[in-house]
């Protein structure tokens, strides 16, 4: 959790950046993306996107299990240190970094993209069998990206038009 918020605080901070452009351009770029971002997660269309495609190294576990647990926790939280299967969270960078939210929301959004990473290894860790819901999981990615895609695009559409 501590992680994401980091890097959530990271983005509101220099957001501040972007403010001179016209709040509809950015609002407009920010839900542009989103739609972008639902079509790749659809293979609509492809384009890369930035990522450290690695994961967290086993040595940061094998030299001091709670240490090593808190920094894997906070490196994942982050978002920058490992995969990211899903283009949702680089819409929420987008819109942390265009429409440049209150403090609160900054938080907020940190709080809910680290609930999420920590979603995935502690439901495969309640279910007991990790090899199951792995494959459970891969049958149903596509899904879950799409679904949580069109979720995220819709409710930055609704918060944006609103607040204008």
């Amino acid at each position: 959790m501590l992680g994401a918020v980091l890097s959530a605080l990271v983005l509101w901070v220099v957001s501040g950046l972007a403010t001179p452009a016209p709040e509809g351009v950015r609002y407009g770029v920010v839900v542009t993306f989103a739609v972008l971002g639902v079509l790749r997660d659809v293979d609509v269309v492809r384009f890369p996107l930035p990522q450290n495609a690695r994961q967290v190294p086993q040595t940061v576990l094998n030299s001091n299990v709670a240490r090593g647990s808190l920094q894997f926790g906070f490196e994942m939280g982050t978002g920058v240190r490992t995969y990211v299967s899903s283009t949702v969270p680089y819409v929420l960078v987008a819109a942390l970094l265009l429409t440049a939210p209150g403090f609160w929301t900054a938080v907020a959004t940190g709080v809910g993209f680290g609930l999420g990473r920590a979603l995935t290894p502690a439901a495969r860790y309640a279910s007991r069998d990790g090899e199951r819901w792995d494959d459970v999981l891969h049958t149903h990615l596509r899904t879950v990206k799409v679904v949580s895609g069109l979720a995220v695009t819709l409710a930055l559409a609704i918060l944006l038009f609103w607040h204008r």
